[in-house]
């Protein structure tokens, strides 16, 4: 099914999976970026917190194997498969995103528990 016009239904569907995608997308790096400021502010409740809100979003993609359910319900939408065709990122940051942000998010729980082990 290809996207016949951009004021096709399906091109407005797929506009608002995007927009969806993208909005989860940020608060997930968001609290992925909290996780470091809140264990610097010894908020380590809020610290572990966001690291829960985070593993809970890493067994939906594990579930899903590997890759966000909302992908399939952009795919209903459009041929098109090209690393960002379901989010609004750059390639780059779409094609490479558990790449990135995974590492990032271990260094930071590790950081959060390491602070907090030592009191």
């Amino acid at each position: 099914m290809k996207l016949e016009t951009s004021h096709s239904p399906s091109a407005a569907r797929l506009r608002t999976v995007k927009l969806v995608h993208t909005v989860a997308w940020t608060f997930f790096v968001l609290c992925i970026v909290g996780i470091p400021v809140a264990t610097w502010l010894r908020r380590f409740d809020v610290a572990f917190m966001l690291s829960g809100i985070v593993a809970l979003e890493v067994v939906v993609l594990a579930l899903n194997k590997w890759h966000c359910p909302l992908t399939d319900v952009a795919a209903r939408y459009t041929d098109e498969r090209h690393p960002n065709f379901d989010i609004y990122l750059p390639v780059w940051v779409a094609r490479y995103n558990k790449e990135i942000f995974g590492p990032l998010y271990v260094v930071c729980v590790g950081y959060a528990l390491m602070r907090w082990y030592m009191g």
